[in-house]
């Protein structure tokens, strides 16, 4: 680890705003920081599913606005708009996404790696509103429409399977 790897590290673990845009740390994982930070979005889906559908909004709209800020205040203070290890917006998409998944392993899986599929790849309109926009708002925006992507092709799924 170089020491500005460490530098880094040590900022995120000590600071609260690069804390939850780092995904409570997981955007420090050294290989694949989006996926890795889109776990937490799992951790946060599975402790509201039995709360109801209103109370899954309200956290989802809490988390896109209180995302908007954390996320473009820690780019920021880091210098790097959008900086891999920002992982805010992932937890926000992986979250929106578990909303329309089929409540199994199977439906779950898919609706993780139709996500990271769109998240990584960011087909039209995601790859321009990711260079276009700065601040929060780009940042969060490239993965709410990927999660908005990925939620179709899991609506999609279930249409077929019915």
């Amino acid at each position: 680890m170089t020491d500005q790897e460490k530098n880094l590290a040590r900022t995120v673990l000590t600071d609260p705003v690069h804390f939850l845009a780092f995904g409570f740390g997981t955007g420090l994982a050294p290989k694949a920081p989006g996926t890795v930070g889109s776990l937490p979005g799992i951790l946060l889906f599975w402790l509201t599913m039995d709360y109801g559908l209103y109370v899954q909004l309200t956290v989802a709209v809490v988390v896109i606005l209180v995302g908007i800020w954390i996320c473009g205040e820690s780019a920021r203070r880091i210098g790097v708009h959008d900086h891999g290890g920002i992982v805010w917006d992932e937890i926000a998409g992986m979250y929106l996404t578990l909303m329309v998944a089929p409540f199994s392993v199977v439906g779950w899986v898919l609706a993780f790696v139709l996500f990271r599929f769109m998240d990584i790849v960011k087909p039209w309109p995601i790859r321009d509103l990711d260079h276009r926009l700065k601040g929060g708002v780009g940042i969060m925006l490239d993965d709410l429409v990927a999660a908005l992507y990925a939620a179709i092709l899991l609506a999609l799924y279930r249409w077929l399977m019915i």
